[in-house]
């Protein structure tokens, strides 16, 4: 026997069944008795269907600008090519303490004017003088692969 399934848009999260705006299948009994009397979704219908197309289509275009915006500050980081910064050094070209992704983010802030999250920003183990290549995640289709040079101060 198939299970009766009645379509909804949701008018505010809720946990394991969607997001605002999404349009869902749910028991009919469900909907009408839970969903419907605490206005957490209303009944589809042509008109609604076509706000929930211009919903998506805005959210689309909205990702789009920020993959954009991603893609303008990789070629920002490529442009300028090397970042260097100075560390404190000890014998055989090591440096005392280490280079934070903190200290790469504000690097970039000053050198390049681009605001980039230090928890996005992959360092390699560097523990001496010399080039290394950093790994920063702009975005979730964006990795910008940039040249940090750490010179003695």
């Amino acid at each position: 026997m198939a299970r009766k399934t009645t379509q909804v848009v949701l008018s505010q999260d809720i946990p394991k069944l969607g997001s605002d705006g999404d349009l869902v299948e749910v028991a009919p009994g469900y909907a009408r008795n839970f969903l419907f009397p605490r206005s957490m979704a209303y009944r589809v219908t042509p008109g609604v269907l076509k706000q929930v197309e211009i919903r998506r289509e805005k959210e689309r275009q909205r990702l789009e600008a920020i993959k954009k915006e991603a893609e303008a500050t990789k070629t920002a980081l490529n442009t300028i090519g090397m970042f260097t910064i100075a560390k404190a050094v000890g014998e055989d070209e090591a440096i005392f303490g280490t280079v934070t992704s903190a200290e790469v983010a504000d690097l970039i802030q000053a050198n390049a004017a681009k605001e980039v999250d230090r928890r996005d920003i992959t360092l390699p183990d560097i523990n001496k003088l010399g080039e290394y290549k950093v790994e920063i995640k702009l975005h979730s289709e964006v990795t910008a692969i940039i040249n940090l040079r750490v010179v003695a101060d």
